[in-house]
């Protein structure tokens, strides 16, 4: 084992050399890493919320498992939440509000990072919607970005900004930012803005899970926003052949990407990543501030 010093905590890692994408060689070293340099921008995406882990102690090929409950034995600088479940009656997650714990976790070989849409100590209170983008073969990535673009538009004639990153898979993820809504409330809104999508454009759009429903269109999954859901918090790494990441991006990029045909131009790895945020900050900060009231039907207004 080694220790490192990480803020003013010190943190014990090991088996280093393990290669966990085998494709790339992208080793846990290079997790570690990845997230060591990532967490100024991530931290405050995960910072006062419960997280879900899904680990991969032998690399992304291998066996893998979701861990919800936060270690027993684990460093006193590691925070917790405990969370109402209809299943267990509460459940003690772990909650990563600073480098240390990231690292901490990575070091479990924890490749993926899942958050609830609520901060801890409000769990009927979402801070944001967010439509899933799913696409059944032979739709790809492309047709989701025609369909995140149809999203944004009704969203926008609602008054509503959308914020889009790539899943780190074949899908895309639209976050809405909101403020005074409870869960029911969003979940009614983001199932009533998908209903109408695919009533205007049933080629293409489906709310349906069953695959035979799916084939050939692009899936908006509304059922994520709800409270016993987590959603792949940006910036995760998602355990794909390649390190490929949950990355934001622009709808200047996306309307580019369209326009060019060169959607696999959005889809990034881990280091470009890490440029991407050298060069352009964090895009999806507006999410962490901006306070937006859903249309007067589906939401009271806060006191």
């Amino acid at each position: 084992m080694t220790i490192i010093t990480v803020g003013k905590a010190s943190v014990e890692i090991g088996n280093l050399a393990k290669v966990l994408y085998p494709a790339t060689g992208f080793t846990k070293c290079d997790m570690i890493a990845y997230y060591h340099a990532i967490a100024p921008v991530m931290l405050p995406h995960l910072a006062q919320r419960p997280v879900m882990l899904k680990r991969f102690p032998d690399g992304v090929e291998r066996l893998s498992f979701y861990e919800k409950r936060c270690p027993a034995k684990r460093p006193p600088w590691v925070h917790q939440a405990i969370v109402s479940s209809s299943t267990h009656g509460s459940l003690t997650y772990c909650v990563i509000d600073n480098a240390a714990t990231l690292v901490w976790l990575a070091n479990r070989a924890a490749i993926e990072y899942h958050t609830c849409l609520f901060r801890d100590g409000h769990e009927d209170q979402p801070t944001m919607l967010m439509f899933d983008l799913d696409p059944g073969p032979p739709a790809g990535f492309a047709e989701c970005l025609d369909i995140a673009v149809q999203v944004r538009d009704l969203l926008r004639d609602l008054d509503l900004q959308a914020f889009a990153k790539t899943s780190g898979g074949k899908g895309l993820h639209l976050g809405v930012p909101v403020y005074g809504a409870s869960f029911t409330q969003a979940k009614t809104f983001a199932h009533a803005v998908a209903e109408l999508l695919a009533k205007e454009n049933p080629q293409h759009v489906t709310t349906r899970m069953r695959k035979s429903e799916r084939r050939g269109r692009v899936l908006i999954d509304w059922s994520q926003n709800d409270h016993g859901k987590t959603t792949a918090c940006v910036y995760t790494l998602r355990a794909q052949e390649r390190p490929m990441v949950s990355a934001p991006v622009t709808w200047d990029e996306i309307d580019k990407a369209r326009r060019t045909r060169r959607s696999g131009s959005l889809q990034c790895e881990s280091a470009r990543v890490l440029a991407r945020v050298a060069e352009m900050g964090d895009l999806f900060a507006p999410t962490l501030t901006l306070r937006q009231l859903l249309p007067r039907e589906y939401a009271t207004s806060p006191a």
